[in-house]
């Protein structure tokens, strides 16, 4: 593992109003790790991530992250330019709803194919050959490659847009609730085709859930959110075996009793 962190996070704070989003965050992630972010609706999570993807701008607070041209760079402070390119190249967002993440009016193979055009591929061929094996690697028919993505199942459309981030080959990968609002069969594919690509890829990730299961699966490290503060962090295993604050306790409780 690199001594330089790929993503430090360094006090953090969004307010909206006087309401706290999140305040004094701070955490660094290294390259091939996955974190986990968890809390109740409201503890802040989505804020935080959003604030981390540069969708918000923070009142406080870096994120500095190890680019490959320029080292370590503050993406609070990056140019919106170069904040869209790093989005389309070394950073990837998994939306909870596929279809905010898709073009729904684009094929499958399209889909894909777009976010190689927007870092400068241009032969149809191989865009379409790589669509195409990408497709594959989702558990998507490479048959299905000229459909379009209304024609798909919820659980196809989540593979799909996973696709179309990773294509890239992205080193961070930033995910919303990716497995909320579908049946439990089809989440548990969609998570042991997330922990291979992650493992396979050696991918950064900062995952936020209010699922205990996900993140027992895919986060090697633990963050638990309330009203805005971290209140709790450490090894995934660790935290939700041996909980230590309140808070984290009725949330593993609570868990344990349905």
């Amino acid at each position: 593992m690199s001594d330089t962190p790929l993503l430090s996070v360094k006090g953090i704070e969004k307010k909206y109003g006087s309401h706290i989003g999140c305040t004094d965050v701070n955490f660094d992630l290294y390259t091939g790790e996955v974190i986990g972010i968890v809390g109740e609706s409201g503890s802040g999570k989505s804020t935080l991530l959003n604030c981390l993807a540069g969708h918000l701008t923070p009142d406080a607070g870096e994120v500095v992250f190890d680019t490959r041209g320029h080292g370590p760079r503050d993406t609070v402070t990056m140019s919106e330019p170069e904040r869209r390119m790093l989005g389309r190249t070394d950073w990837a967002f998994v939306h909870q709803h596929a279809r905010d993440g898709l073009r729904m009016g684009v094929s499958a193979g399209g889909n894909v194919g777009e976010r190689l055009m927007a870092v400068g591929a241009r032969h149809y061929g191989d865009i379409r050959a790589q669509a195409g094996d990408w497709l594959t690697r989702v558990e998507i028919d490479e048959a299905r490659i000229d459909d379009r993505p209304s024609t798909f199942s919820g659980g196809m459309q989540q593979r799909l847009q996973i696709a179309r981030n990773l294509v890239t080959a992205p080193r961070l990968v930033f995910m919303d609730e990716p497995t909320g609002g579908l049946d439990v069969s089809v989440q548990a594919r969609l998570l042991d085709l997330l922990r291979g690509l992650v493992r396979d890829m050696n991918l950064s990730a900062i995952i936020v859930t209010h699922d205990l299961a996900v993140v027992r699966l895919l986060a090697d490290r633990l963050m638990v959110m309330k009203s805005g503060h971290v209140v709790e962090s450490g090894l995934t295993d660790q935290v939700l075996d041996d909980p230590q604050h309140a808070y984290t306790q009725l949330l593993v409780s609570s868990v344990l009793q349905v």
